[in-house]
């Protein structure tokens, strides 16, 4: 097999996980119902992201993506963005925290370059800027 140079080979996580703040980035076009919804018409896809704070509810958070069937988000948010079983977690004691913010995306897109070279670095500022992750959850749609 060969690994392109845009390839980031799976870095498993060597920490603790009871001591791990965990963040949420989703390719499933979750966001706050009071955001701007992703451009679906965009026969390209939308490039842009939102970003989520971690004291968001579950009722506030909605999917807009139409390359999936998003029923099941629908019906539980929990399914592609996983807030409240981080929540979850954390009361356990099984994780550390919560990140400060947490990133929904469209992942559908043909313009791979933009995406590669621009949000997803920005994505990954956002990140690695004020989130305090040490891990991160990644969803797709």
């Amino acid at each position: 097999m060969t690994i392109s140079r845009k390839c980031v080979p799976f870095t498993p996580f060597d920490g603790e996980l009871k001591r791990a703040t965990i963040a949420i980035v989703t390719a499933g076009g979750v966001h706050l119902k009071s955001q701007e919804p992703f451009n679906i018409a965009d026969e390209l896809g939308d490039l842009t992201y939102r970003l989520i704070p971690p004291d968001a509810e579950s009722e506030q958070l909605m999917v807009t993506h139409h390359h999936y069937d998003h029923t099941d988000a629908d019906a539980d948010i929990n399914v592609v963005f996983p807030l409240d079983v981080l929540r979850d977690l954390e009361a356990e004691g099984f994780i550390g925290g919560i990140a400060r913010k947490h990133v929904g995306y469209m992942g559908y897109t043909m313009q791979l370059k933009a995406m590669y070279e621009g949000t997803a670095r920005e994505i990954a500022n956002e990140i690695d800027r004020g989130s305090r992750a040490d891990a991160v959850v990644l969803t797709g749609g």
